[in-house]
């Protein structure tokens, strides 16, 4: 029978550390991620109806709820963070930055009608997607709790998706 001495025992408790380390720091990213997106989403719905027209009264109860809902997903996630120890993000993503910059120059050309604000939201909507599709998907194994709650915040914001595309389809069949 083999004995590991003092030294071996410390370099796999220390190799075991590290890697939990890692993991951690991996978590934490993917979940600082998803506050950024739920923090894109904010402020892109904000930005929605600010640019709504008066008749748009229907859109602006449906964006408030999302921006609610995400102000909410945000929360649970930081509660995540916090209690794995980390500092959750308080920021937007820099693609929602340039994307939103973008958004006031198309809006300046086109207009802020009904259909291009849809887009623009689906456009939003697509993206909160994938970042919750590449959390699920990562290489990284997440706590049971923690995979529950993303898969959860995923599929009603893809709920969200679904709507604003419906709406966005609706109102192309319209005109």
């Amino acid at each position: 029978m083999h004995n590991l001495s003092d030294r071996d025992r410390y370099d796999f408790l220390v190799c075991v550390s590290k890697t939990e380390t890692m993991d951690n720091e991996k978590v934490l990213g993917i979940l600082n991620d998803l506050i950024r997106i739920n923090h894109d989403r904010v402020v892109g719905y904000e930005k929605a109806m600010d640019e709504l027209k008066t008749e748009d009264a229907d859109l602006k109860a449906l964006f408030q709820r999302y921006v609610t809902e995400s102000r909410q997903y945000g929360q649970e996630l930081t509660t995540e963070v916090s209690r794995l120890g980390g500092n959750p993000a308080d920021d937007t993503t820099s693609s929602g930055k340039v994307y939103r910059v973008w958004m006031d120059l198309k809006a300046n050309i086109t207009g802020h009608d009904r259909k291009t604000v849809l887009d623009n939201c689906e456009f939003g909507e697509d993206a909160a997607q994938k970042a919750y599709d590449t959390a699920l998907n990562s290489d990284v194994e997440l706590e049971p709790s923690l995979r529950d709650l993303i898969v959860r915040q995923k599929a009603a914001l893809k709920t969200g998706h679904d709507e604003v595309k419906r709406l966005r389809d609706m109102h192309a069949a319209n005109k």
